[in-house]
């Protein structure tokens, strides 16, 4: 029986002789044969079919954005070793895609970072001070999600890509034109988790975009030992959404690509995965050895794509960048990082109560008996002759012993 013998409720599949089927419907939800890119390694603009370049306002704040970026992932590192963080994904060669994603989205859009994505949080505002208290362990969460339309950082891989799809359905439903961004590396897109929410997204045409920036190593597993897969983007049209990938060292590109991708969640077309080739240039974490799974030479090759020389160049040839603008974000990047050096500096003032803050909306009353329990320890670690039951003796040699270990063991508390 051929297809076109059976009435179209009967199918069990597409017409593949029809060029209106879901087949070929599908067929053009693939990415384009290479990479959308807008400006090469030289720094000349270079056209890209559905692409234009961005204008020169926009990728000149692209280009301070991203020295900013770098100086301070640096700095972050610095301090790292230093032993003042405990520890940190490091962006550091990946400006393009962090800087350019935020850039490509509108005020009123929610971001769903990943660990590594704190530069995207500085582009967008939010201060050094609070946005690191979550590699030190003061607070998960430091700064206010709805002031700044940002779910907290997540540590567990690819879980946020379910957050953003479930919140980008319901701003759906609400009439709203909100859109919702999901950070993944090629490690996290290679996550259970992303694959349910890729779907979801599909089958509920949620505006949510899945950027992926492929770093080529899930901490030491390279690329091609985690997909067969041309591209990490192909894997859209099996679900049934659009698929892009970009060079993701090419800020203009990236910027282009995601207001695209963007308009279209807004007109109600659906979600996009975005796929933006990139590289890691330092170690995975700083408890991470690269160079027991990779050469030198790979990441010496891959400085050569560096994001921000190649714009420098771009926006030079053209008469947008001189050498006072240039001075004047030097200095703003290098202010930040001062600033970040002395937030890190100060001593937290921490709570070990809080602990027990913002689990349950309405408290559950074993947890309340804990808090209880923990507050007593607390006050008789501060005030240890206050104590009866710790000396009922009255020993004066013991109450010395305690009233000299109290100190420390206020301090272990508040650690």
């Amino acid at each position: 029986m051929r297809d076109d013998d059976v009435a179209p409720n009967e199918l069990r599949g597409p017409a593949l002789h029809d060029p209106e089927s879901r087949h070929a419907a599908l067929l053009d939800q693939l990415p384009g044969p290479t990479p959308v890119r807008l400006i090469d390694r030289e720094g000349e603009a270079v056209e890209h079919d559905g692409f234009a370049l961005p204008d020169a306002d926009t990728l000149r704040d692209a280009y301070r954005r991203m020295v900013i970026a770098r100086r301070w992932e640096a700095q972050v590192t610095a301090l790292t070793r230093q032993g003042r963080l405990a520890t940190y994904p490091s962006a550091y060669g990946q400006e393009a895609g962090e800087v350019g994603s935020v850039l490509a989205l509108e005020p009123e859009d929610w971001m769903f970072p990943s660990y590594r994505d704190s530069s995207a949080l500085l582009t967008r505002g939010v201060p050094p001070r609070l946005l690191l208290s979550f590699f030190r362990g003061d607070w998960h969460n430091a700064y206010d999600p709805y002031e700044r339309r940002i779910a907290p950082q997540s540590t567990p891989l690819a879980t946020q890509a379910l957050h953003a799809v479930g919140f980008a359905h319901a701003e759906r439903l609400r009439g709203r034109g909100t859109v919702a961004l999901a950070y993944l590396g090629d490690g996290g897109a290679s996550e259970g988790d992303a694959h349910e929410a890729m779907n979801f997204a599909a089958v509920w045409q949620a505006p949510a975009i899945f950027f992926v920036q492929n770093n080529q190593y899930a901490i030491s597993t390279p690329l091609q030992e985690q997909t067969r897969s041309r591209s990490i983007a192909d894997r859209a049209a099996g679900l049934g959404m659009r698929g892009v990938w970009v060079d993701g060292n090419d800020v203009a590109a990236v910027i282009a690509v995601l207001r695209d991708a963007a308009r279209r969640a807004r007109a109600g077309e659906g979600p996009t995965l975005v796929e933006a080739r990139t590289y890691r240039l330092e170690s995975h974490t700083n408890s991470d050895d690269p160079t027991r799974y990779r050469e030198a030479e790979e990441a010496a090759a891959w400085e050569d794509y560096c994001p921000i020389a190649r714009l420098a160049a771009h926006l030079r040839a053209r008469g947008e960048l001189d050498d006072a603008f240039d001075a004047r974000v030097a200095e703003e990047a290098e202010a930040n990082a001062a600033a970040t050096r002395e937030a890190m500096n100060e001593q937290p003032e921490i709570d070990p109560l809080e602990l027990f803050e913002h689990v349950y909306s309405t408290p559950r009353r074993a947890l309340q008996e804990q808090r209880a329990m923990f507050a007593e320890e607390l006050a008789a670690a501060e005030n240890p002759a206050e104590n009866p039951a710790e000396n009922p003796a009255g020993d004066p040699a013991e109450t010395g012993a305690a009233e000299r270990g109290a100190p420390h063991a206020a301090e272990g508390a508040r650690r």
